[in-house]
């Protein structure tokens, strides 16, 4: 059944945890993106020892801001501090409901004077974009969707050039030496003769660069840069490997959208589409309350607490001047027993007795919002967000959320 709303749908089926859990969408979808260029385990190992090339144009949402409010907009929604937000700047925008739990978070580029975009997963720009339209602002939005909902081509190519080699690989496709770009700070570098923006960024904890231009020009631009890092190991990374960088660099992607029950919420409910992502999202895992609220998660919870700035008024500043006080979780790596992992396996070579639940690699999502219980001594003390295989650690990871 196809309903109109978020809202629509919640009414439907009453309970926001029976309408995610029985979701028939399965992971977050990294569309358009060959699987594997050589094969996932080499793709891990160039970001960590020699050059990866990431084509992220096709899984995130753009959403562009522009007008003489749209600073304040952003401001008024945003944890994050605005004072001396210049041009060419960029930042991990966060974006919270009135109780301190975050809706979502995506990366805003400061474009232009009075033009930015945010760029990500949808809930961030889809908060953003419905405040807009029904908050009286001077400003106006344009989306650009992901791929798997875009029924048209991109406006915009995304690549970034990642590990111990960026530094020489750009510095052959630019032929000049790279300037000093200050991390999350943006210069404009020629390339197979297009001026694009470069972005100074690290995803895996390694020297980087993003780049991103007019569509038309991401081919030339790509097969460029693959050219000049020839002599540097490059290598082109798949979209099995790709979602993987966020258990390096420690980013949980997917925490679920504290939206679902809140009264002061019901207006934004209704706006998004009965297909919206925040409708259509899969909740999965051995976590498993009724509750809706057991779900969300703060920004200290994700670990941005250093972003949380209370020099302006915002939505959830009242609350999170409080949980800052006293923060309860924390955000925290899992290592999984080499040994545990290996007998999961081994069950499946087994005739008689219990097969485990089949570990899938590098990525051992299968929900969209993957949460699994982590427990201690038998107690319940904490989330687990995000799991996969790292080959430079030889180790299956977790992101987690768990009790101080």
């Amino acid at each position: 059944m196809s309903h109109r709303s978020l809202e629509d749908a919640l009414r439907s089926v009453g309970n926001p945890v029976d309408l995610l859990r029985n979701s028939q969408i399965g992971p977050y979808a990294f569309p358009v993106v060959p699987s594997e260029f050589t094969n996932w385990r080499d793709e891990q190992r160039s970001w960590r020892e020699t050059c990866a090339l990431f084509d992220q144009s096709h899984h995130m949402t753009d959403v562009y801001i522009e007008g003489p409010d749209a600073l304040k907009l952003l401001s008024d929604l945003g944890v994050n501090s605005f004072k001396n937000f210049k041009v060419n700047q960029a930042k991990q925008f966060v974006a919270c409901n009135h109780q301190g739990y975050v809706i979502g978070d995506a990366i805003l580029f400061h474009l232009d004077e009075q033009r930015f975009s945010l760029v990500g997963r949808p809930p961030a720009g889809n908060w953003v974009q419905y405040n807009l339209e029904t908050g009286g602002y001077s400003a106006v939005a344009e989306r650009d969707e992901r791929s798997a909902v875009n029924q048209g081509r991109r406006k915009v190519f995304r690549y970034q050039v990642q590990g111990p080699n960026a530094l020489r690989v750009m510095e052959k496709v630019t032929r000049k030496p790279v300037p000093d770009i200050r991390f999350f700070n943006m210069d404009v570098l020629s390339i197979a003769g297009h001026d694009i923006r470069a972005l100074r960024h690290g995803m895996v904890g390694q020297p980087g660069w993003e780049l991103f231009g007019p569509w038309e020009q991401g081919d030339e631009v790509r097969d460029a840069i693959v050219a000049a890092g020839q002599a540097y190991g490059i290598r082109q990374v798949g979209s099995r490997a790709y979602p993987t960088t966020c258990l390096e660099s420690g980013w949980i992607p997917s925490p679920l959208p504290a939206i679902y029950v809140d009264e002061q919420l019901k207006d934004y409910r209704q706006w998004l589409g009965g297909k919206s992502y925040e409708a259509m999202a899969s909740l999965g895992g051995s976590f498993d309350s009724s509750d809706i609220t057991d779900y969300y998660l703060t920004p200290y919870d994700l670990g941005y607490g250093p972003f949380v700035k209370f020099d302006h008024e915002f939505v959830g500043r009242e609350a999170l001047e409080k949980i800052a006080l006293n923060p309860k979780r924390q955000k925290v790596t899992l290592v999984w027993n080499g040994d545990d992992v290996a007998r999961v396996f081994g069950s499946l070579f087994q005739h008689g007795g219990e097969i485990a639940k089949y570990i899938d690699l590098p990525l051992a999502n299968y929900a969209s919002l993957p949460y699994d219980k982590v427990t201690r001594n038998g107690k319940n003390v904490g989330l687990s967000t995000y799991t996969g295989y790292i080959y430079n650690e030889r180790a299956m990871i977790s992101l987690a959320v768990v009790e101080k």
